[in-house]
């Protein structure tokens, strides 16, 4: 799988409508995996931990509700998100990210099987890296 580039959208308690709306607007596929048992408060189970809606034109957008826990700012809603297989490219890209900037979620094996972290560069843009696990 090549190494792919995506918004990110960030939603406080409204992602889910977001990318139904979004689904109509671009059409495709869209895939919602809610934050369930990983949730740190129950309440928000069902809220949305990631969701992606591919398009038929090859046009991917990713988006999430934003945890109570963590800060959400109204003009910091996307992020730009690397993903694909290529662990030794993708590590680079975070390494060179990275430098200067703040991690704010270390990059490390993740609850479904992926390696993941976040982090914001040196100029203030967020960036998630996902590096997919082995697939069964």
């Amino acid at each position: 799988m090549a190494t792919r580039l995506n918004p990110y959208l960030s939603f406080r308690d409204n992602a889910r409508e977001a990318m139904t709306f979004y689904q109509t607007v671009f059409g495709g596929k869209l895939d919602v995996m809610p934050f369930d048992q990983m949730a740190h408060d129950p309440s928000e189970k069902d809220k949305v931990m990631h969701a992606m809606l591919e398009a038929p034109n090859g046009m991917v957008l990713m988006g999430s509700d934003t945890p109570k826990s963590m800060p959400y700012a109204e003009g910091a809603r996307i992020s730009v998100s690397l993903s694909g297989d290529n662990e030794g490219e993708l590590r680079g890209f975070w390494d060179k990210l990275g430098a200067g900037g703040q991690i704010t979620v270390p990059l490390e094996k993740a609850p479904w099987g992926d390696s993941f972290g976040m982090l914001t560069d040196k100029f203030g843009i967020n960036w998630m890296v996902n590096i997919a696990g082995a697939r069964q």
